[in-house]
């Protein structure tokens, strides 16, 4: 009988997408750079591919899984390479919608100074086309925009030691939630975040519940409700601009 292989999603204990399970995100991700490919992660030979599209993973994205889930939804190839990043002058924040995946997720903000650790995934055009359509890129009303972040704005530097000249970025076409004093909040993952912003607001309680777990089950595939609670969100006051908006 042959072993069970080891570089398998479910033998990593990466298996779990946000997208079935919304609040595990972002979602677990790999512990340095990989190939995802299929159901499987394998070494990478080289960190910069010509022939594909660097786009950064701030939020779930960066997970396997959600990639995984994606592409076999619409039957493109999920052999991506997904390469640990260092990067100058972007924070995390949360976004200022709430997603019919029933979460509240991820979206970059502006930050000059800032330093932190973010995968690079490298997508064909097949791909490309499909990560665009799950953040709603080719939607006037969808979430997210896509915008080219030059490297005299945010310098991207992979695990190598390579130095690229930009990279695409998600940006929330409705900004970012901030912390109470104007600046956006860090996404801290997504049950302490949504257990965070229910306690804040009795109407979003009345909307989705007393808890993450009701919230989440309320959101899911709901958009009516979900559009109410990303109006919520700004006529409440808690929306800022994310400084990200020029390049989308």
């Amino acid at each position: 009988m042959a072993e069970p292989d080891p570089r398998t999603l479910e033998a990593l204990g990466l298996a779990e997408a946000p997208r079935e399970h919304p609040l595990s995100y972002p979602g677990a991700r790999p512990e340095e750079s990989v190939l995802l490919a299929g159901d499987r992660l394998l070494p990478l030979t080289r960190r910069v591919y010509e022939d594909r599209v660097p786009v950064l993973a701030v939020g779930s994205n960066a997970c396997p899984a959600q990639l995984r889930h994606k592409m076999a939804q619409s039957g493109v190839s999920g052999t991506i390479p997904m390469v640990r990043t260092r990067v100058l002058g972007l924070g995390v924040g949360v976004s200022a919608h709430v997603s019919v995946m029933g979460y509240v997720s991820a979206s970059p903000f502006h930050a000059p100074g800032a330093v932190g650790e973010l995968f690079l995934t490298w997508l064909d055009a097949a791909q490309l086309a499909v990560v665009d359509a799950s953040e709603g890129v080719p939607v006037a009303e969808g979430a997210y925009g896509r915008a080219w972040l030059p490297a005299s704005d945010v310098r991207i530097e992979l695990d190598s030691g390579e130095l690229l000249p930009g990279a695409h970025v998600y940006v929330n076409r409705r900004g970012v939630l901030h912390n109470g004093s104007g600046t956006p909040r860090p996404h801290p993952g997504e049950r302490p975040l949504l257990a965070s912003l229910l306690a804040g607001s009795a109407r979003l309680r009345e909307l989705f519940g007393e808890t993450p777990e009701e919230f989440c089950a309320r959101a899911r595939g709901d958009a009516a409700l979900c559009a109410l609670g990303t109006r919520l969100f700004a006529s409440e006051g808690l929306t800022i601009t994310s400084g990200l908006e020029r390049y989308a």
